[in-house]
């Protein structure tokens, strides 16, 4: 891995890392992908005008992730006392804006006041502060989740997953691929500006997975089927570093 203003994924990325330095570097566990495929209709009320809702053969999906980080720190430091690792629960669905597919977050919980406020600030993200719970049990998580946030309706999450198979059992899975294989995320300000937000990291080593999802309601308002059986994925652990903001032109 190069840690300089190059690539960390030579030969995987469909367009070239930002030659500028990476920002932060961080370090992902324990990944669950547990996706619902949507209509599009219902997803794009919830978008900017201007930016362009991301679909696969015509459908759209909405991805809950459960995870925790560790070894977050910026370019050039240690890390921070802190901030340097924390549970985090995503709510997002998929977007494209200048050819680059990214990932569009609904939402964002996160157990750590410090880390949510940065990222409110910098990136402009919508996290919420919430109270996490993410317990190994021997190859199995347990991962309860409760947003304590005035600025967003209460949501829960509390599931128990885990990896079944090998690692990299989905190279060459279509789905898989568009659903995991993003290397940017975009935002917006307050003002309504559109912003990129580039990463890096190898391709996903993603293994089947099993779940047992006792509460969900982070979806709840979106028109998913609740009982619907979702599609599954799991990673132990990925290295990312992740750049700046930049400013993406007014999408017609």
């Amino acid at each position: 891995m190069n840690v300089g203003t190059m690539t960390i994924s030579p030969g995987s990325r469909p367009w070239a890392a930002p030659r500028r330095s990476w920002l932060l570097r961080m370090i992902w566990h324990d990944l669950l992908f547990a996706h619902w495929p949507c209509a599009p209709e219902l997803l794009r009320p919830l978008l900017p005008p201007a930016i362009a809702l991301d679909t696969f053969e015509g459908r759209a999906w909405i991805g809950v992730v459960p995870f925790r980080m560790s070894g977050i720190r910026p370019r050039c430091l240690p890390p921070l006392p802190g901030l340097a690792a924390f549970p985090e629960l995503n709510l997002r669905t998929y977007v494209v804006a200048e050819d680059k597919p990214g990932v569009w977050f609904l939402t964002l919980d996160a157990a750590n006041p410090m880390a949510v406020r940065f990222a409110r600030s910098i990136y402009h993200l919508p996290y919420c502060d919430a109270r996490i719970r993410c317990s190994p049990r021997g190859e199995s998580i347990e991962y309860d989740s409760r947003r304590c946030d005035r600025r967003y309706p209460s949501a829960e999450f509390r599931a128990c997953y885990r990896p079944l198979g090998t690692p990299e059992a989905f190279v060459g899975d279509p789905l898989a691929h568009w659903l995991t294989a993003r290397y940017c995320l975009y935002t917006v300000d307050r003002r309504g500006g559109i912003w990129r937000g580039e990463i890096d990291h190898v391709p996903w080593p993603l293994q089947a997975a099993e779940a047992t999802i006792e509460t969900n309601t982070l979806t709840a308002g979106l028109g998913l089927d609740s009982h619907a059986a979702p599609l599954l994925h799991f990673s132990r652990r990925l290295e990312a570093v992740a750049w700046s903001l930049e400013r993406v032109p007014c999408q017609s």
